[in-house]
């Protein structure tokens, strides 16, 4: 007890930073105190939500690209007489890319910073929605929508909203998730119905360069205005302790490989990969690709389709902030039970709403599926951050990959299915069925002990 007052010892940083009177003879330590100090302080706006908030516009700006593909594929049907698996094949591989790409942006982050990576992200997808507008050929609709604008917004994707809330947040954690994972459902909500009026009375070029305008007018604010880590400001995240910035992590892809390596030996990440591949193949690669064309089968004007699915948006909100509530609250994998049941109840119906004219029980389903939509995202992040703790952001874009092959699998497949059988019955029937095997999977995932994460913390 003697020992510590006269001799300062610079390598105990617990002690002597926050208790010790005495000026320490190191001036960073104490300069990281006073910045710490700060947000401790009541009544103040924490930094973080501010950068929270840019982030939510980032993604908002960013997700004209996912509500686009569902509206392709009757007009690139009828002008280039592709048939629906082909165009379904380009939107397949840019689901899956979008998927593959985020664990290695999110290690990317860790190198380089998030703004470096999402402003050349957004550049990309631009570069990539432009220059279908000149395409010939279903090669350059895979090269452009496929591979380019797969590989951007997998590098805009949740990993992207994973990174920031770890690296901002230690309180509120699954609010946060909630709110910035239905930022992709509010740039639905915007982009959707102007995307439709336009492929309707414009045709799908001037949709595509929405698109790409989009992307580019939100990179000025990611650059200016978006901080990599609380340190740079000298704040500690909110909720949380003070802590230095970690040095640039090198080798981003051998890290992104090795961390699935070593998660792939558990049990939980092959639950978690395989509930996301099922909530991937009944969200983006079902409905949100292959709604607008099935309605329109039973008469339904696309627009009318269109302003469904921007419903669905509305409601996405909603159900996914209250799920980032519910995370902070209840048992991940209980909650993902019930979402996952819910949803496969929900489409076997589907098939009997569809219909000329929207009607009360097709509301119904839109508000009841839009609350399902990504309320599984809070607490599969929070299963992967109990987990697989520092890691958790690379491992959840491994599982975020699953999400998206699944959804890239049954985007090609329905388009298959719906040139094969003339409708997309028996694709509704088969997703309703995978999601009460993704329930069950669910209640499989165990809880992390506490005992070995006391002892890691120490």
């Amino acid at each position: 007890m003697n020992q510590s007052a006269p001799t300062p010892a610079p390598g105990s940083p617990p002690p002597s930073p926050l208790s010790s009177p005495p000026p320490s003879p190191s001036p960073q330590p104490s300069a990281a105190v006073s910045s710490a100090s700060s947000p401790a302080a009541p009544g103040r706006f924490h930094r973080a939500w501010f950068v929270a908030a840019v982030t939510f516009v980032t993604i908002v700006g960013a997700a004209a690209f996912a509500s686009l593909p569902g509206l392709l594929i009757e007009p690139l049907h009828q002008e280039f007489d592709w048939s629906r698996g082909t165009i379904g094949f380009a939107v397949s591989v840019n689901l899956a890319l979008y998927g593959l790409t985020a664990p290695f942006a999110a290690a990317l982050m860790d190198r380089f910073g998030i703004r470096r990576v999402v402003a050349l992200a957004l550049l990309v997808i631009s570069a990539g929605s432009v220059a279908t507008v000149w395409m010939t050929a279903a090669w350059q609709l895979v090269l452009f929508w496929g591979v380019l604008v797969g590989l951007g917004s997998g590098s805009m994707a949740l990993a992207f909203a994973a990174t920031v809330t770890n690296r901002w947040f230690t309180a509120r954690r699954g609010l946060v998730t909630g709110v910035l994972t239905a930022a992709g459902a509010s740039g639905q909500l915007v982009f959707l119905p102007l995307l439709s009026w336009l492929v309707e009375h414009h045709g799908w070029r001037p949709a595509a360069v929405t698109v790409s305008l989009a992307a580019l007018a939100v990179v000025p604010f990611v650059w200016l205005l978006l901080r990599d880590h609380p340190a740079d400001v000298g704040l500690a995240p909110y909720g949380g302790a003070y802590t230095a910035k970690p040095a640039p992590v090198p080798g981003a892809a051998r890290r992104a490989v090795t961390v699935l390596v070593r998660a792939a030996r558990t049990g939980p990440f092959w639950l978690l990969a395989g509930t996301f591949a099922i909530c991937g193949a009944s969200t983006n690669g079902l409905v949100k690709t292959h709604f607008v064309p099935a309605a329109h089968d039973h008469g339904m004007p696309v627009t009318a389709a269109a302003g469904l699915l921007a419903v669905i948006g509305v409601f996405d909100v909603v159900g996914t902030v209250a799920s980032g509530w519910f995370t902070d609250r209840f048992e991940a994998r209980r909650l993902l039970a019930v979402y996952y049941a819910l949803r496969g109840v929900s489409l076997l119906f589907l098939p009997m709403l569809l219909a000329p004219s929207v009607h009360p029980p097709m509301v119904f389903f839109i508000v009841f599926y839009g609350l399902d939509w990504v309320a599984t995202v809070p607490p599969t992040i929070a299963l992967c951050r109990e987990h697989y703790g520092d890691d958790s952001a690379i491992v959840f874009g491994w599982v975020l990959a699953s999400h998206q092959v699944g959804a890239g699998l049954v985007a090609f497949l329905g388009g298959v299915a719906r040139d094969v059988f003339g409708s997309y019955d028996v694709v509704w029937y088969a997703s309703g069925a995978l999601c009460a095997a993704a329930a069950m999977m669910a209640m499989v995932i165990r809880r992390r002990p506490a005992a070995p994460a006391v002892a890691a913390a120490v």
